[in-house]
């Protein structure tokens, strides 16, 4: 509250000279273009962002692959773990027998991820590999079950499969629940008890998934996404990339192919907060290359896989406890398979590979990130030995290079002239930073090399201090930061916030983009700024000044912050003005360089009157984008602008 109010007091003081508050907007010297790239999202499996998230598997541990091989499962009666199936990468299946007793039952449960969700009268896909034992056919039974329900009879929907032959095959069903339930559980039970059967990749998957794909991503969840209009599309993640060792880095080939054969990973992420410890996260890679790239052309995103560098994670093994230049040659390679499984023809192999799995046309990938948030000299040691290889096969593609885990300090002083020695395409930055970072970063870029790497701003999030948590302000300061990202899109080219995704049940880093639990979704308020920017990037950048300087929140300029862009084909002119001080304040726009008197305009207003608000999973619309519209007089606009808000103006020229 004392924070609030000094910052309360703040603003007053700076109100004193709101009538300075005029922004001169120059239509007669439109500037730099603002890439397609703009504005794009950042997939990392964190928070159980990929299974147990957007990867629409309900079933945990689906091959008996986990270390421990029956978490997240509960055995009935007469189960047998065996270890000689039909996929050579998860060779364990079970065996269910005869329990001993025709009474007693064999079968297995499944918990799912924090439970299983399933909406009343929806349609979910079960599919199994099966085989008999001992007979010509036998049968199974699977249901969803409520097992926390005061009904008699606690199953939401059942059906059953015969299984017919000594020969593995896959069977389907369908269930439809008749309630609508969060933490259900998937039980399958031997029919027959005294006829054997084998089980493998024990799956569920709702039927409605994005585009109806059957290994496909969760609808809600993807819908999020493709409301921002993004541009880019980084995967798989930055510090996963890595893995807390090499044997547990994220290794592309194993992520595509048939989905029963691809391996289980560890996820790094699974311990890397003890406080936040859970063993049982793991990567399927059900969830893999193909499918992020299926992804990011089907939401209309740019591709940009980010591949290990032949590195370590340097925060969890000592810095300079590396490989030597001569032994990361297969890391090298990977890289230019990528490219081809990508964008290769079909007759060349790993073209072959993606034509397949569905998609013979190329994926059109023009970016490539190496490495992850890297600081010592083996980095663009490294990185180097990967430019001259992907260059001389590829000399078309991107190459975004790093500038280490900080915003600014030794690490980064380093590295930025490194990139460019080295000709990196883009240099990706990243800041989680507090409060007070942000409202000093308006003019960050204002001063960067012209004709240098271009900037990707690949992580970044507005901390509160002590909060660390979604909240309004923090939305607030984000959006203001961005205005500086707009203005100077001679130089960014890229931007996404991070982490993206965070299941309510299991979390160990926020804030966070979009929360969800098993059936429900969240915006966040820094949702809703990404989604206004994304929508209304605009083509190019116009200049606006406040007597004679960029609105960056310099002294003197009252707290604010504003860029403009124009949308060349609709004559649209958007204008993004952020109040960082809690007192409301009168803005005049002097829109200069236009023939005629404005046509109309609107105004998307997004703010609140407690800075700490957020929505939550029960009230996801708590605070949102509000539309409303505004009389023009002439070529002059004047408003008063609410404090702590985003404002964005739309005029019709």
């Amino acid at each position: 509250m004392k924070h609030h109010l000094l910052l309360g007091a703040i603003s007053v003081a700076l109100y004193a000279g709101a009538a300075d508050n005029v922004f001169n907007i120059d239509m007669d010297n439109i500037g730099a273009e603002v890439q397609p790239t703009m504005y794009g999202l950042f997939f990392e499996d964190i928070n159980f962002a990929a299974d147990g998230g957007l990867y629409g598997e309900l079933v945990k541990n689906r091959s008996f692959e986990f270390p421990q091989n029956f978490m997240g499962w509960n055995i009935l009666g007469n189960v047998t773990l065996m270890e000689d199936g039909p996929f050579e990468r998860n060779p364990h299946y079970v065996r269910l027998s005869y329990p001993g007793h025709p009474g007693r039952l064999t079968g297995l449960e499944n918990e799912g991820f924090f439970g299983i969700g399933v909406k009343q009268d929806n349609e979910y896909r079960f599919s199994v590999r099966a085989r008999t034992v001992d007979s010509d056919s036998t049968k199974i039974t699977v249901q969803l079950v409520d097992k926390s329900s005061k009904r008699t009879n606690p199953v939401l929907a059942s059906t059953s499969i015969t299984v017919h032959g000594k020969e593995w095959a896959k069977y389907t069903a369908i269930l439809r629940p008749d309630q609508t339930i969060d933490k259900a559980t998937l039980r399958v039970l031997l029919s027959k008890p005294e006829q054997s059967a084998d089980l493998e990749h024990i799956s569920l998957f709702p039927v409605d998934t994005w585009n109806g794909h059957e290994n496909g991503l969760r609808r809600d969840l993807v819908e999020m996404l493709a409301a921002i209009k993004p541009g880019v599309l980084r995967f798989p993640g930055g510090c996963i990339v890595e893995g807390a060792d090499l044997p547990t880095r994220y290794q592309w080939k194993n992520t595509v192919g048939e989905v029963e054969n691809r391996p289980l990973n560890e996820n790094r992420w699974n311990y890397c907060h003890n406080n936040r410890y859970y063993p049982d996260y793991f990567q399927s890679y059900g969830l893999g290359f193909y499918e992020y790239f299926l992804l990011a052309e089907e939401i209309g995103a740019s591709p940009l896989p980010i591949l290990n560098a032949g590195m370590k994670c340097q925060y969890q093994n000592r810095p300079d406890d590396q490989l030597p230049l001569d032994s990361i040659r297969q890391y090298i390679q990977d890289a230019l398979d990528l490219i081809e499984f990508a964008n290769g023809d079909t007759t060349t192999t790993w073209g072959a590979l993606r034509a397949d799995m569905g998609h013979p046309e190329p994926f059109n990938m023009k970016y490539l990130g190496i490495g992850n948030e890297q600081w010592t000299e083996i980095y663009p040691r490294n990185l180097e030995a990967f430019i001259k290889e992907i260059r001389a096969a590829y000399p078309d593609i991107k190459i975004v290079g790093s500038s280490g885990p900080k915003s600014d300090g030794k690490e980064f002083d380093y590295l930025w002239p490194e990139m460019t020695r080295l000709g990196a395409d883009l240099v990706d930055e990243h800041f989680y930073r507090p409060e007070e970072w942000f409202l000093k970063q308006g003019a960050r870029y204002d001063n960067y090399d012209r004709n240098g790497p271009k900037v990707f701003a690949g992580e970044y999030a507005c901390h509160i201090r002590d909060k660390k948590e979604n909240n309004f302000r923090a939305a607030i300061l984000e959006a203001a930061l961005m205005t500086g990202f707009e203005r100077n899109a001679d130089v960014v080219h890229m931007t996404s916030y991070a982490p993206l995704f965070a299941h309510v049940d299991g979390w160990q880093w926020r804030p966070d983009l979009i929360w969800f639990d098993n059936l429900n979704t969240m915006p966040t308020t820094s949702f809703h700024v990404q989604k206004l920017y994304g929508n209304y990037k605009g083509d190019n950048v116009v200049p606006l000044t406040m007597v004679g300087k960029p609105v960056t929140g310099a002294e003197g300029q009252n707290g604010l912050f504003a860029s403009a862009v124009i949308e060349k084909d609709s004559h649209r002119l958007i204008v993004k003005v952020v109040n960082t001080g809690y007192e409301s304040q009168e803005i005049t726009l002097n829109i200069n360089g236009v023939d005629s008197p404005i046509k109309s305009g609107k105004v998307i207003s997004l703010t609140s009157d407690e800075p700490m608000a957020e929505n939550t999973i029960g009230h996801p619309d708590m605070i949102k984008p509000v539309v409303s519209p505004i009389a023009i007089n002439g070529k002059d606009f004047t408003t008063m602008i609410p404090g702590n808000s985003f404002c964005l103006y739309l005029f019709d020229l």
